[in-house]
């Protein structure tokens, strides 16, 4: 895929996004319909009630009326497209746009804590447990975080360093799951956890602001974690989700997720002991969430569903590697094509689904369409700032 069509794709969706004031839905906000009130807030009934608008292979939000809304961890992956195309283009409008995100970001932080953290809108059933809503996570509070300090870098505000810093307060108060080989960050203050990707996600951060703040204490926390799921990290390059064995399963986002939070650890703080780990990571990653044409597989033994989180990770993570593995940005242009020839509206939007047997068309904000326009924005700018067409 050449970086013209690149950038079409990228301002059809960039349209429809700002077109719809940066709304859609999200897979798991069946709780923001009425009949929420019907669950008691009893999580069974909640789960029921979120599984149901999820799973149906009709999308059944306006019968039940769940509206459109903006997501937090949406308008993080919104400021950084904008953030990497106005370092690309100097543009004063994505400029503007990627500071409208952040201030959005800013007053709509988690009213639960005195730092700023970030979660869902509403509330989150599952196996796992309950989530209530703008209960923050370390999942989206990390990656948010990340923008704010590429923002504060290229825009160049000094309020985008105390914000991390802010985040950095906020995880070092989670509860640590403490091993003989480092310790996992929890995935929220409600308990312990045993999740790598949010795990790592987190190390990564508080390794990027505390090299950029100078707090060993973040430092040290990262390096632990870090050391945790790179040390339950199988033989053959994988992580399951989880170490909890209801979560033994292989998935592509997350596993970009891992990827992304290795080498960003591993370029910020100069440790080099998980080389190892890194190769056999990316290389699981490669042989196994993609067909040749491009396609990205959701888990590493199955192709369907096909689902767009995975497609815009995968763009997102081959581009980082592109400077580390000589198939990546290639790899990253396939993909990226695949999924804009199969998965992209006439009207711009991105679907959320290939079922096999059926295509589910339903706009989500953050899994779909802010996702893309990262993914889509950092490919266009590793392409032409090495000249390719």
């Amino acid at each position: 895929m050449t970086s013209e069509q690149i950038a079409q794709s990228l301002g059809s969706l960039r349209g429809w996004i700002e077109s719809n004031d940066y709304c859609g839905y999200e897979p798991s906000d069946g709780n923001l319909s009425p009949l929420h009130a019907l669950t008691f807030e009893v999580p069974l009934l909640e789960q029921i009630l979120q599984q149901v608008i999820w799973k149906s292979p009709v999308d059944i939000r306006r019968l039940v009326r769940v509206p459109r809304h903006r997501s937090t961890k949406g308008m993080g992956y919104m400021a950084w497209g904008y953030t990497t195309l106005y370092q690309l283009t100097g543009s004063d409008s994505d400029r503007e746009r990627a500071t409208f995100c952040l201030n959005w970001l800013l007053q709509n932080r988690s009213p639960h804590h005195a730092e700023y953290c970030w979660g869902d809108s509403f509330p989150f059933s599952s196996r796992g447990g309950r989530r209530p809503a703008f209960e923050p996570t370390i999942v989206w509070s990390s990656l948010i975080g990340q923008t704010f300090l590429d923002a504060q870098q290229v825009i160049q505000n000094d309020e985008y360093s105390k914000v991390a810093s802010s985040i950095c307060s906020w995880i070092k108060k989670l509860p640590r799951n403490r091993q003989d080989h480092g310790l996992c960050l929890g995935y929220t203050a409600l308990g312990k956890s045993t999740v790598h990707n949010s795990n790592m996600l987190g190390a990564a951060f508080l390794a990027r602001a505390g090299t950029l703040t100078g707090d060993p204490e973040a430092l040290d926390l990262a390096a632990h974690a870090m050391e945790y799921s790179c040390t339950h990290q199988r033989e053959n390059g994988s992580w399951f989700y989880a170490e909890a064995s209801r979560h033994h399963w292989i998935d592509s986002f997350h596993t970009g997720y891992n990827l992304d939070s290795l080498r960003g650890y591993m370029q910020t703080t100069g440790d080099q002991q998980y080389e190892p780990n890194l190769r056999r990571g990316f290389d699981f990653f490669k042989a196994h969430f993609f067909e040749r044409d491009g396609r990205p597989k959701y888990y590493h033994n199955k192709t369907y569903p096909i689902d767009i989180q995975c497609a815009s990770q995968a763009i997102e993570t081959l581009t980082r590697f592109a400077d580390y593995d000589r198939e990546a940005l290639e790899l990253a242009q396939r993909v990226a094509d695949w999924t804009v020839s199969n998965m992209q509206d006439r009207d711009g939007h991105f679907y959320y689904r290939d079922l096999g047997w059926k295509k589910v068309k339903t706009p989500m904000f953050h899994w779909g369409q802010a996702t893309m326009f990262r993914a889509l924005a950092s490919l266009l700018s590793s392409l032409q700032n090495r000249g390719s067409v």
